[in-house]
């Protein structure tokens, strides 16, 4: 693009705690080229929400007929979205408000696309920029808990 007179300054790519392929070089890549990255899919279509901890509500993304999201998509990660809740609680943070805040304490993260469908949804993703400050033992946990998940849904595959 740049020897076209186009300069290449952002990409969209699906992004999240248990999404994490960008990792595996497009992040470098987009470094070396002076890039930025807007993550698509923060919270997983909604797994890295509150709504999955004990159960698939009626009425929700997961009940319905979906190439997206399904019941049997979800329930392998309950484990682990339960314990990444409580890493959140202890942050003063919903889940959701730690997965989007995780996003952004990424260096090559410029912005995060986030889907509501409610007020409530938006004001709750917004009081993840008060806390997008993570510490080296919260970091460290998280690689921890991703790293429980069976190995057909590990992160960076």
């Amino acid at each position: 693009l740049g020897e076209l007179g186009t300069p290449f300054l952002i990409h969209q790519a699906r992004y999240s705690l248990l999404d994490r392929w960008v990792e595996n070089g497009l992040t470098g890549n987009l470094d070396d080229a002076g890039a930025g990255l807007i993550a698509f899919s923060p919270l997983a279509q909604g797994i890295l929400s509150d709504k999955y901890l004990d159960r698939i509500p009626e009425g929700s993304r997961a009940a319905r007929p979906s190439a997206y999201l399904t019941g049997d998509m979800v329930e392998p990660y309950r484990p682990v979205i339960r314990q990444l809740n409580k890493l959140a609680a202890g942050r003063q943070q919903s889940l959701s408000q730690m997965a989007v805040s995780w996003l952004l304490n990424k260096k090559e993260v410029t912005s995060v696309l986030v889907g509501v469908s409610s007020v409530e949804q938006l004001d709750d993703n917004r009081e993840a920029l008060q806390n997008i400050e993570f510490t080296s033992n919260e970091l460290a946990e998280i690689d921890k808990i991703l790293l429980t998940l069976s190995p057909d849904k590990k992160v960076n595959d």
